[in-house]
């Protein structure tokens, strides 16, 4: 219920780093799966979220023996540079044997409340050559104003998974709305896809690829997927043909992304 100090960034970043959990994990992962299907083409690139440095916020705690409060636009700069630094000399540390850290994402979905302060974090996060990514939601305060703010990339949600009374046009607007200001997409479903559960939204992930087949966003857009905590996994697992059906739809569009040789961002 309170603004995360100085010790719960420590603590988050120790999470990113533990030996068995996250970035570990992954890289175990991807070291077992490759005893199965053999060396991938490509080596994963992961983007790790910085906390936000929330405005209200007075006693995040000492840096270079100053009490920093975030009532000023230099201390949260300053925060902000201090835990890039330390996500990149953990990463460097660690020495993973499959993954790269291609760059940052920035947590807050709009701007109301952290105002420009991406433009002042991408100028260090770009001069480390490390990327900026965003995903806003439905027309959040500033989507439009994505590449003023320092972001290399922002994603656009349309937010139609989760509401069912928001029509399927929804995600007609949000590839049109994307394609008109630069923007590429994010693709969006969790558990409730599965055909079988209760109050099942099989069909609202079903309008999703039947929109990007439309509008060709697998062909040409670069796409961030949020699947919930277990979304995709649950598909697969599942005995039901639908969900068979749709997952294998899914992935031929998935694999043959891969043949593309670079996606418009």
């Amino acid at each position: 219920g309170k603004d995360a100090r100085k010790q719960e960034w420590e603590w988050l970043l120790q999470r990113l780093f533990e030996e068995g959990k996250s970035l570990s994990a992954l890289d175990a992962c991807i070291e077992t799966v490759k005893k199965e299907i053999g060396e991938p083409e490509f080596r994963h690139r992961v983007v790790i979220g910085l906390p936000a440095a929330m405005f209200r916020q007075r006693d995040w705690g000492e840096l270079n023996g100053k009490t920093l409060c975030f009532l000023y636009r230099e201390d949260q700069v300053a925060a902000t540079r201090w835990y890039v630094d330390r996500v990149l000399e953990s990463f460097r540390n660690a020495n993973y044997k499959n993954l790269d850290l291609a760059g940052f994402y920035w947590v807050d979905e709009d701007i109301a409340t952290c105002k420009d302060l991406p433009k002042y974090v991408s100028q260090y996060i770009h001069a480390k050559k490390k990327e900026f990514v965003w995903i806003p939601y439905w027309k959040a305060k500033g989507y439009d104003q994505w590449k003023e703010l320092g972001f290399d990339i922002a994603y656009q949600q349309p937010n139609h998974f989760f509401t069912k009374d928001i029509p399927d046009s929804r995600l007609d607007e949000a590839c049109e709305l994307a394609l008109r200001h630069g923007m590429a997409m994010e693709f969006e479903c969790d558990s409730k896809a599965l055909y079988d559960c209760e109050d099942s939204s099989y069909d609202r992930m079903l309008a999703y690829i039947k929109a990007f087949e439309d509008h060709n966003v697998f062909e040409t857009s670069a796409i961030a997927y949020y699947t919930g905590s277990k979304g995709l996994l649950d598909l697969y697992h599942s005995s039901s043909p639908e969900d068979k059906k749709i997952m294998d739809r899914l992935a031929r569009h998935i694999v043959a992304r891969r043949s593309i040789k670079a996606l418009t961002k």
